[in-house]
């Protein structure tokens, strides 16, 4: 695997604009991608991440806007830059009939340098599988098979567009341990997810889109620390308490209350616990039961978007 200098620019986005009839998919986003990390694009579907992921392929051509990939734009150097990515898109899709190592060798057989196709075989988990038929294989083993089509020409950067969609829990961590084991061999992927917790637990950085704009970018802790929403406290009581009068509490943001249990947001959190045992002990209460979570993406998406991921 070729390799950059540490902290290089390896993928420049600048201002990119696409629009599909009156659709407008992309609306002037930037960001830029470090040799070595993974980067997610995360939102919920129609966010934009599919078509930007194209345009860093060379797959589709922006309205306006510039993309440089390894040093080279992907509009004008496509044959070169298909030697130093690799791909794995929302569906891939051979003939039914094809077996498991002739669709790696074929694939191999486009680069100038490829991978080992018996190293590919044994590391995605399918060497039990050459000999079996495209169509005879399992979700999660077509899943797999995509990844190692992804690396069969050993690429600088691996694109992964919802690597997991459909994949059952079993299966959606041994793709994490792929990502995972990719970023320790020192290549550089970017993901797009509408998954949270896949986002937080995988990528180095984030860039959350909505709508074909860049709501927050930034490393997932950082997001979260400039989160307004502060941390989640989960109170039970022996009495009920009115929300106006737990607004009231130092260092409370926001409160609001399900199934007999009250949701506060606080910042910082200790000052609010503090303040929160003073308040019951001089109305008479109790605290029944406490749980304390730190934001997570989804509230900073929710604070950036005014919407949730599902939306």
């Amino acid at each position: 695997m070729a390799s950059l200098e540490e902290n290089s620019v390896l993928v420049s986005v600048q201002n990119l604009h696409k629009h599909y009839g009156d659709l407008a998919a992309l609306r002037g986003i930037s960001f830029e991608i470090l040799q070595g990390e993974v980067f997610g694009l995360l939102g919920p579907n129609g966010a934009g991440k599919t078509t930007t992921i194209e345009i860093i392929e060379g797959l589709r051509q922006p309205d306006s806007g510039s993309v440089t990939v390894c040093g080279l734009d992907p509009a004008q150097a496509s044959m070169a830059l298909k030697e130093r990515i690799g791909a794995q898109l929302q569906s891939t899709v051979l003939p039914d009939k094809m077996r498991v190592d002739e669709a790696l060798r074929l694939f191999a057989g486009f680069y100038k340098h490829s991978a080992s196709v018996h190293m590919l075989l044994e590391r995605f988990g399918l060497a039990e599988k050459r000999h079996t038929f495209f169509e005879n294989l399992s979700g999660g083993q077509k899943q797999r098979l995509a990844l190692a089509l992804a690396l069969v020409n050993d690429p600088e950067l691996v694109l992964l567009d919802e690597p997991t969609v459909g994949l059952d829990a079993q299966l959606r961590r041994d793709i994490y341990a792929l990502i995972e084991h990719f970023r320790a061999e020192g290549r550089t992927v970017l993901l797009t997810t509408h998954y949270i917790e896949e986002a937080e637990r995988l990528c180095d950085r984030v860039a959350i889109m909505d709508r074909g704009q860049l709501a927050a970018l930034g490393t997932p802790r950082d997001l979260i620390a400039r989160s307004g929403h502060g941390t989640r406290l989960e109170v039970r009581l022996a009495k009920p308490v009115g929300l106006d009068r737990l607004k009231l509490i130092e260092g409370v943001i926001d409160c609001r209350e399900a199934d007999g249990a009250y949701f506060l947001h606080a910042q910082p959190a200790a000052l609010t616990i503090a303040a929160l045992v003073r308040f019951l002990e001089s109305d008479d209460n109790a605290l029944v039961d406490l749980h304390i979570a730190q934001p997570s993406l989804e509230d900073v998406f929710v604070e950036m978007t005014g919407r949730r991921m599902e939306d």
